[in-house]
Order: C-alpha cells, then structure tokens, then sequence
C-alpha cells in the first residue's frame, strides 16, 4: 500500500470513528420506547439502584446489558455506569438499560412485565413517580409508573 493510500485509509477511519465517538444518544425511541441501534427494546429492571446494576452473571446473560464503547461520554439524561467487569453500561435518567435475549426481531417486546421486575424502557419518565399513599415510589404499588418509567 503506498503512503498516501495508507494516510487516506487512516484519515478515512479516523472520521468514521469521529462519528461514532459524537453520537448523540445511545438509543432512540420507537414506538412509545428506547431501541438500541438495531432496533431492539431496551428494559429497565426494578433491582437496580439509581446508577448501579445489579443484574450480573446468569442475569446478563438473559438480559445482556447496553454496553457503552471506550470512548463514550455521558450527556443529558444519558449516564454511564461502571459494571463488575469493567465495562460501562448505558443509563437513562440513572436507570441502566438491557436487552432480552428473548426479543429476536426489532420491536419485540417479549422482556415487558417479565417477573414484574422488567419493564420496557420508556422515553417519557417522570421525575418522581406518583405513588400509593404510605408506599414508597418504585414499590411496585405506584398506580402503574415503575421507578419513574411509563408502562
């Protein structure tokens, strides 16, 4: 390969990963919820803590995390949260996001109410979810909203 094809092939790459580096959300919303790149639903899950997973191990493996690239940076309702291994996983409003392993086409929602703990991630969260009286928001006793996600 001569030098300049090889400087052209190295430009070329380095603004194909300019691109990706500056994307502006991790997911999109379709249909009333976030879809990652490929179009699969995304899911909160009612264990996790505001900025933490607690889904590991056999769990991720039904639930394979949002994971974020080296370069990802953090913006708007967009978080990123450090996980046992090492790698980042995405966050929306503090609320790590997954796939299901089920969920084979786009727009499959197969993970939505799953063991009452897995819910479809919505765009729309609320700040402080309205609750029952003497329940505390995110009981699953909150007039349908789960950890400030819309159902």
């Amino acid at each position: 390969m001569s030098r300049i094809s090889a400087t052209l092939a190295l430009l070329a790459a380095l603004g194909g990963l300019h691109g990706a580096a500056v994307a502006a959300e991790p997911a999109t919303a379709r249909d009333g919820v976030l879809v990652d790149g490929r179009g699969m639903t995304l899911y909160t899950f009612d264990k996790d803590g505001d900025g933490r997973s607690s889904c590991h191990d056999a769990c991720a493996a039904n639930w394979p995390p949002l994971l974020a690239g080296p370069d990802a940076a953090a913006s708007g309702d967009w978080s990123l949260v450090a996980r046992p291994d090492g790698s980042r996983q995405w966050a929306y409003r503090g609320r790590p996001l997954y796939t299901f392993v089920h969920d084979r086409q786009p727009g499959e929602r197969s993970g939505d109410g799953r063991m009452g703990v897995w819910h479809a991630a919505h765009p729309h969260a609320h700040e402080a979810p309205p609750s029952m009286p003497g329940m505390p928001p995110g009981s699953g006793m909150d007039g349908g909203l789960r950890d400030g996600l819309q159902r």
